[in-house]
């Protein structure tokens, strides 16, 4: 679970504050030692969360790369 929120953490854009920026950072170990406790449906379920909202990002990202080098084709 730590994994796929560290991949999510950056897949998004860097917060413009340092401080921020290092928190998002910190924030997988956080939850990874906070969900040690949790029980395991809780934990699947912000994986899938996780795993889900990667594939999207990734394809928007996608689809906004493709979009701005078709703009830039037609000059």
């Amino acid at each position: 679970m730590a994994g796929t929120m560290f991949i999510q953490v950056k897949l998004n854009p860097t917060p413009p504050d340092p401080v921020q920026a290092k928190m998002m950072m910190i924030m997988p170990l956080v939850f990874s030692v906070m969900f040690f406790f949790f029980p395991a449906g809780l934990v699947l379920y912000w994986l899938v969360n996780n795993v889900y909202s990667i594939v999207q990002q990734w394809f928007i990202t996608k689809q906004i790369e493709k979009a701005t080098a078709a703009a830039k084709a037609r000059g």
